[in-house]
């Protein structure tokens, strides 16, 4: 048996801040790891730290990267017991979105339909939750 770790996430950005807003939620971001020590997680988002706008398929650290930037960032964590097999899964799909991370962008316009209740679904668009979603989903 093996875990994945969901990762949310509170940075005090101006976008975590209108997240939360509309969510109602604590949290504004979440990311999937598969390791304890949270060295590397995946998600959608920033590409850069200094901008929100420009994101995509992302690895992130809580070492580097906008959670070193947001250092005052709050978290909780998650972990799930899956399988050998779901595992697995998982891990072809990351090594997947790695490999072909140029076709997956950030889907800003989805992010922001969401107070709207409005889902915006474009092929190789996700916003952090989606991925997540998405990811949990491929694997079982």
């Amino acid at each position: 048996m093996k875990q994945v770790y969901l990762v949310l996430s509170y940075t005090g950005t101006i976008l975590s801040k209108i997240v939360r807003f509309y969510t109602k939620k604590e949290y504004s971001h979440i990311s999937i790891s598969l390791d304890k020590d949270l060295k590397k997680m995946y998600s959608f988002g920033r590409l850069n730290p200094y901008n929100a706008f420009i994101g995509g398929f992302v690895h992130e650290s809580l070492d580097e990267g906008t959670f070193k930037r947001f250092y005052k960032t709050e978290t909780t964590i998650y972990k799930i017991d899956i399988t050998d097999e779901q595992y697995e899964k998982f891990l072809k799909l990351i090594n997947y979105f790695e490999k072909k991370k140029e076709l997956f962008k950030f889907n800003i316009l989805g992010l922001f339909a969401v107070p709207l209740k409005i889902k915006v679904k474009r092929k190789r668009y996700f916003y952090c939750a989606e991925f997540v979603k998405y990811a949990l989903e491929r694997s079982n």
